[in-house]
């Protein structure tokens, strides 16, 4: 495991080359919650809050947590909308993983008033 030894290391951008595996010992659910993920609007250059879940159904491999950690925290610069950033998360653990299922909400704090729910999911071919 690449990062589970080093000191908080910070990544300046996101990249599914951060991520992280390990066999997978027989878990047929996992379920992983960022409740201080940060990105920046594309447009105001402002801070966007939200808690990123994550849901999967693995079939050989788990994410590795330190890792998704380090991923989700290189998105601190990184200017996207809401719906983009949960499609981009959930599309790198999909190729990373290869889970029979995954899916990746989004949940991020109101601004102007609106706040927006974004989610994203993918499976296995045939299923």
């Amino acid at each position: 495991m690449k990062h589970l030894h080093e000191k908080n290391e910070q990544y300046a951008e996101p990249s599914k080359d951060i991520l992280d595996t390990f066999p997978n010992p027989g878990s047929t659910e996992v379920e992983l919650i960022q409740k201080e993920f940060t990105s920046l609007c594309p447009l105001t250059q402002q801070p966007d809050y939200a808690t990123i879940k994550i849901l999967y159904s693995p079939n050989r491999l788990c994410i590795e947590s330190k890792s998704l950690k380090l991923y989700l925290s290189a998105f601190r610069n990184f200017k996207g909308f809401a719906e983009t950033i949960t499609e981009r998360i959930c599309k790198d653990l999909f190729e990373v993983l290869q889970p029979t299922w995954i899916g990746v909400t989004g949940e991020f704090t109101s601004r102007g008033g609106i706040s927006i729910n974004a989610a994203s999911e993918k499976r296995e071919e045939g299923r």
